[in-house]
């Protein structure tokens, strides 16, 4: 355990934003997986609506820094590819 004052500080600091970073990470989660099923279903207009949702949500994670950008284009890319094989 930290006995330094700033130390204590960043401890604490760094157990907050891991609770905030998993929060926002299930909301992507959620995002993509209302995505998948609505792929599921037969609805092609519902499953590009959730789409453009998911996407959104993963772009403000990577501008927070919460994820990579690389990590998030590559999701935005995958969901888009499932989303035109599908609409094929």
């Amino acid at each position: 355990m930290a006995n330094i004052k700033s130390a204590l500080k960043r401890a604490k600091i760094a157990r907050i934003r891991t609770v905030r970073n998993a929060a926002y990470k299930s909301m992507m989660k959620t995002a993509v997986r209302r995505f998948e099923n609505a792929l599921k279903g037969a609805d092609l207009e519902a499953a590009k609506d959730t789409l453009v949702r998911a996407i959104r949500v993963i772009d403000k994670l990577a501008a927070k820094g919460i994820i990579h950008k690389n990590m998030a284009a590559r999701k935005k890319s995958r969901l888009t590819r499932r989303l035109n094989k599908t609409a094929s």
